[in-house]
């Protein structure tokens, strides 16, 4: 029999570009004030503003609360960040 990956839900809920819920969080990578960059079940996935501040961080069960001023969301497939590898992650910090 051949094994499947089921994909665990993922979940992201922004209020009013102020406050955001993600679910499905495998690891938080990195985050300062303007940028804030998740791996999740569907992707990576980078959040850009001004102030964020990762308020509550669930490892077992996936969640992640932010806040602060929400200009911009990103995802992009691990696939690609693995053959990027290092390229991909310069890029996204520059």
């Amino acid at each position: 029999m051949e094994e499947q990956r089921i994909a665990k839900t993922h979940k992201l809920v922004v209020n009013n570009r102020k406050t955001a819920m993600v679910t499905g969080v495998l690891d938080v990578l990195s985050f300062d004030l303007n940028e804030i960059l998740l791996e999740t079940e569907q992707g990576m996935l980078m959040v850009k503003g001004s102030d964020l501040h990762v308020n509550r961080l669930t490892v077992e069960k996936g969640e992640v609360d932010l806040s602060g001023t929400i200009d911009s969301i990103a995802y992009s497939n691990i696939s690609q960040t693995a053959k990027g590898g290092e390229n991909f992650l310069s890029k996204l910090f520059k």
